[in-house]
């Protein structure tokens, strides 16, 4: 029996049917594949309530909600809840504030020291050994006569290569303040300056043809200038003294309690911020030295060295308008207002002197001691010069006779052994204050 053979026609269908599944196949897979690519790109759908018109449509439903369930107790929670943020907030803001001053303060003072480390040059290298020489002398502020136009026209007609000698005086000091630029006169000493602290100091300075400088009115210093005594006056000379280094002058600070002999801008180094006479009555005192501490109950270690030196005169010292030098009289003039019963040339050498440590930042000026028998306190003079023959030949550069009450019969003395050659005239006095 033959097979059966399909004809034209049942072919033709077949083909129909396998275009067909492909095309379906094809569909299902572009289907499956966009819908992929549709997850991937809109995870959250394509129709969400991000919407404008779902927006809409819920903030609408939203505010029906809202109105009809919020309560009032609920409203005053809120705002309650938004008044204490909002006063959050203004703390933190003023925290910001602050913060940001500080660090511009901070950002300040570094700039101030890189600008202060510029200007002292350029970066060296090591010599040799035993030839490295560290700098000393630190650059002046730039002058700024916007600070005191009129004291800075004084200064300018008095004033030699920027220097110059001041003296703070009430009519309190009155005699002293006569003997003391009468020397000033005799050694023809021209750039100095009286600072009048009342009428009558400044009227009796024109008089004798001295040139005085009073200050504008000032409640905080006219006080205690007119009144005060010696120590109180002798603190406000840090506070009236900054304006004359602001004016970029150097300035050699004097008490009235003293006598000229030469001209004490002849004798000065000018190698550091601040040279000043010593309290110390020899050359161990005045200069520094090495002082065992004994402490028997430490047994082997019963022995502890350390370094004094007796205090610097904040009656008489030599000041160079520096940042450091500026900062010594903020400290101290800072010191003696904070603290009245204080001693300013206590303050004065603390503030000098004392080095960095946790929690305090020393002062960075350098200092140098006057020689002690050119510039002579009066416990050299009446207990060592007098009494020694080759020490009475010298002739110092001035007297301060800053140990001894009787300042003003002892200021004459000084006056008639080294100025008029009377031998005796310092014999009466004891070497203290005792008679």
């Amino acid at each position: 029996m033959a097979g059966r053979r399909d004809g034209p026609l049942m072919k033709d269908k077949d083909k129909d049917k396998d275009k067909v599944r492909s095309r379906i196949i094809f569909a299902i897979v572009v289907g499956v594949t966009l819908g992929c690519v549709i997850a991937f790109l809109y995870p959250h759908g394509l129709f969400t309530a991000d919407s404008p018109i779902q927006n809409r449509r819920f903030a609408k439903s939203d505010l029906k909600v809202g109105s009809s369930c919020e309560s009032s107790e609920r409203i005053s929670m809120l705002k309650s809840d938004i008044t204490s943020l909002l006063e959050k907030n203004a703390e933190l803001n003023k925290q910001l504030k602050d913060l940001r001053e500080k660090l511009r303060l901070a950002e300040q003072g570094k700039d101030q020291a890189q600008k202060q480390f510029m200007v002292l040059g350029e970066k060296y290298k090591a010599g040799p050994f035993g030839t490295v020489k560290g700098l000393r002398t630190n650059p002046t502020v730039v002058p700024d006569e916007s600070v005191n136009p009129r004291l800075a026209k004084i200064l300018e007609e008095i004033a030699i290569q920027k220097e110059v000698i001041v003296a703070l005086a009430n009519s309190n000091v009155q005699s002293m303040l006569e003997v003391w630029f009468t020397s000033i006169k005799n050694v023809g000493i021209p750039n100095y300056l009286v600072v009048a602290l009342d009428d009558h100091i400044e009227n009796l300075c024109k008089s004798n043809g001295v040139p005085v400088y009073k200050r504008d009115p000032d409640q905080g210093i006219d006080s205690i200038a007119k009144t005060g005594g010696n120590h109180a006056v002798s603190g406000l000379k840090f506070r009236i003294l900054r304006e004359f280094l602001q004016l970029g002058y150097s300035v050699l600070l004097s008490d009235v309690d003293i006598v000229y002999l030469q001209n004490p801008f002849d004798y000065l180094s000018r190698d550091s911020d601040v040279e000043s006479m010593s309290d110390g009555h020899n050359n161990m005192t005045a200069y520094g030295y090495n002082d065992v501490f004994d402490e028997p109950a430490m047994g082997w270690a019963r022995y502890a060295h350390t370094m004094r030196i007796w205090v610097y005169n904040s009656g008489f010292f030599y000041i160079r308008p520096t940042l450091a030098s500026i900062e010594l009289l903020d400290r101290v003039a800072g010191r003696l207002s904070r603290e009245p019963k204080s001693w300013d040339q206590a303050v004065f050498n603390e503030e000098l002197f004392f080095p960095s440590h946790p929690g305090y930042d020393g002062l960075h000026a350098a200092k140098r001691t006057l020689d002690i028998y050119q510039f002579m306190n009066s416990k050299v003079l009446f207990k060592t010069v007098r009494k020694d023959e080759r020490l009475k030949k010298l002739k110092p550069v001035i007297v301060h006779v800053n140990y001894h009450p009787d300042k003003l019969l002892r200021m004459k003395a000084v006056v008639e052994f080294y100025v008029n050659g009377k031998q005796d005239a310092l014999e009466p006095f004891p070497e203290g204050s005792e008679w």
